[in-house]
């Protein structure tokens, strides 16, 4: 009996594996140049059998992509053009990132990089068309075994899943997103940040004040102010006012320091122990920028700034205290002397509800410096705050 050639199978350990390469106009597509997969038998017989039927459909998957005519497209232009090339998943990023006016964005396009880059780890870098539920799924149990947080893994499949709208979009692909409709598991519990208590905040700003240096000017800045991490560490004395009736930080967007959202953009009164570490940054930077230490025309160094402002915190603030829980602190604060939400959202960039909040130019900052001047901690630990007169 003759033998049946069979040359896209090799065995390996006895088993018989099928090899097959890509053909070179479709590699884009599947993101490699050959594909191996063991058929798990023995049996020459049965592999070629399994493998003859996997080769058939391989053959007639390429023919469609080779001369199916995508939706919307004449086929005229098609004939002339050929293959549709789909951007793979990288590509498809890139051109994302510069089509919503994000590529001078290092924050933005850095977040998006670091969720491609864990697809194309578990599933290559292939055609944005060539992805399916498995490779959604795959991607979802990864970030799930690593424990990432359940908001989190949403928020990486809301990334990849406009990157692959938006793909499929301009190039007139008429598919189902395979990162759609994606059930999120069981994923670990988000980390919850724990405001600052008052007694444990006097203790820091004393202790900033008697060491007197950049790092605590810092720090001080933070605990009146609300403001993120980045965004202090980013201020220039131009956009500080400490002279006037009312001393003022404006949060605009800057090269060196993009804002988070759009309701970031805001003026803060400098009250208690944030006017003091502005003054004392001012009166000592030798350059335009307040923090220099952490911050260039190159860029910020928050994640720097924060290793070493959690160390010097540590044993200051309870176990779950960290640089951004003054952030926490800020918002209870303002609680606490009873100021209307809409005000504490604006002083501290957060998203205020409501169509009708967007209307108008907001509070006045005389308001809002009335409302800030009533979180100013005392000296000492006195009667509880109150609201003002």
């Amino acid at each position: 009996m003759t033998k049946v050639s069979a040359p896209y199978l090799y065995r390996k350990r006895g088993i018989y594996y099928l090899q097959k390469r890509i053909p070179t106009d479709l590699v884009q597509h599947y993101g490699t140049h050959s594909i191996q997969k063991s058929l798990r038998t023995r049996d020459r017989a049965q592999a070629v059998r399994i493998s003859s039927n996997i080769v058939l459909s391989l053959e007639k998957e390429w023919q469609d992509l080779r001369f199916t005519l995508p939706k919307g497209v004449a086929a005229s232009d098609f004939l002339k053009s050929g293959i549709l090339q789909v951007p793979s998943l990288t590509e498809a990023a890139d051109t994302y990132c510069k089509m919503k006016g994000k590529s001078e964005d290092k924050r933005f396009c850095g977040y998006v990089s670091r969720v491609v880059a864990e697809v194309v780890a578990g599933s290559g870098n292939k055609s944005i068309k060539a992805y399916t539920r498995a490779d959604a799924l795959r991607f979802r149990d990864t970030l799930v075994a690593r424990g990432v947080a359940q908001a989190t893994v949403k928020r990486n499949f809301e990334c990849v899943r406009a990157i692959w709208n938006f793909t499929a979009t301009e190039n007139a692909i008429d598919a189902v997103n395979p990162f759609s409709n994606m059930n999120y598991g069981n994923g670990a519990k988000p980390v919850r940040r724990l405001p600052i208590p008052l007694e444990q905040l006097r203790t820091i700003q004393a202790e900033c004040q008697r060491k007197d240096d950049e790092m605590r000017w810092l720090i001080a800045v933070l605990c009146d102010s609300g403001m993120r991490l980045a965004e202090a560490i980013g201020l220039t004395k131009q956009d500080i006012s400490l002279d006037c009736k009312v001393p003022l930080i404006r949060l605009t967007e800057r090269p060196w320091r993009p804002l988070k959202t759009e309701n970031s953009q805001r003026c803060v009164p400098a009250v208690g122990a944030t006017l003091w570490g502005l003054k004392r940054a001012q009166e000592s930077s030798e350059s335009d920028f307040l923090f220099s230490r952490y911050c260039s025309l190159e860029g910020n160094k928050s994640d720097y700034a924060s290793n070493g402002l959690n160390k010097w915190l540590r044993p200051l603030v309870p176990d779950g205290c960290v640089v951004h829980s003054f952030r926490h602190s800020f918002r209870d604060r303002l609680r606490a002397v009873e100021c209307p939400p809409d005000i504490i959202d604006q002083l501290g960039g957060w998203k205020t509800s409501g169509v009708g909040q967007s209307y108008g130019e907001g509070y006045q900052i005389d308001i809002t410096s009335r409302w800030m001047q009533a979180i100013v901690l005392p000296a000492s630990a006195a009667a509880p705050l109150s609201r003002f007169e």
